[in-house]
């Protein structure tokens, strides 16, 4: 059924449509700061980490993720002053430690948590870079579309509830829909979808 959430659903068609509408989705945030973050985040971030053994991210990343995790959902300008006033090395101690700590479910966001400024949401941010396999973005838009898990929670353990969902979810999609499904792609099919049913109830 068409009306059926996309959480639930089987399509392939469905959860396609839905992950090809992540860009546009993007485009239309009437934030000026996102569209460029974005491109960063999802293809220079990446590699940046990559190039590192173990994996982690300087204090000007750092803060360039948090612009790019605010300016996708609400700008909380404390925060960000939080962030930037870390210093340089509890940054790289911080994201290498949590780099070590990988696959560990819960571990590596205790680890970057302990920066000034980063939650459980900023910590997923790139965690989801560092391994998309195992930890998706927390967004409470996506946490609205997950039956299970009540209202959202900005804690560790509500983080750690909503990444098992998403990665069970994402297995259920692999399998069933014999397409790979990464938790991440997962987690940005319903953003896209959840940001599209608002714009066109403002219509």
């Amino acid at each position: 059924m068409a009306t059926e959430p996309l959480w639930r659903s089987e399509s392939y068609s469905r959860w396609h449509d839905a992950l090809a509408g992540y860009d546009a989705a993007i485009a239309a945030v009437p934030s000026g700061r996102l569209r460029g973050h974005n491109t960063w985040y999802r293809s220079e971030l990446p590699a940046l980490i990559a190039s590192r053994a173990p994996g982690y991210v300087l204090h000007e990343e750092m803060v360039r993720i948090t612009e790019w995790k605010m300016a996708r959902g609400v700008w909380r300008a404390p925060n960000l002053v939080l962030v930037r006033s870390n210093a340089p090395d509890d940054v790289i101690n911080a994201s290498r430690s949590a780099g070590e700590q990988l696959p560990h479910p819960t571990k590596p966001i205790t680890a970057l948590v302990a920066l000034k400024g980063v939650g459980a949401a900023t910590a997923s941010a790139l965690l989801a870079v560092m391994a998309p396999a195992i930890y998706p973005f927390f967004d409470e838009d996506v946490a609205a579309q997950v039956p299970q898990l009540g209202p959202v929670a900005w804690t560790n353990g509500y983080y750690a509830k909503y990444a098992v969902a998403l990665r069970e979810r994402s297995a259920q999609l692999s399998a069933t829909l014999m397409r790979e499904f990464t938790p991440v792609m997962v987690e940005r099919a319903l953003w896209a979808t959840r940001r599209s049913a608002k714009k066109d109830a403002l219509a």
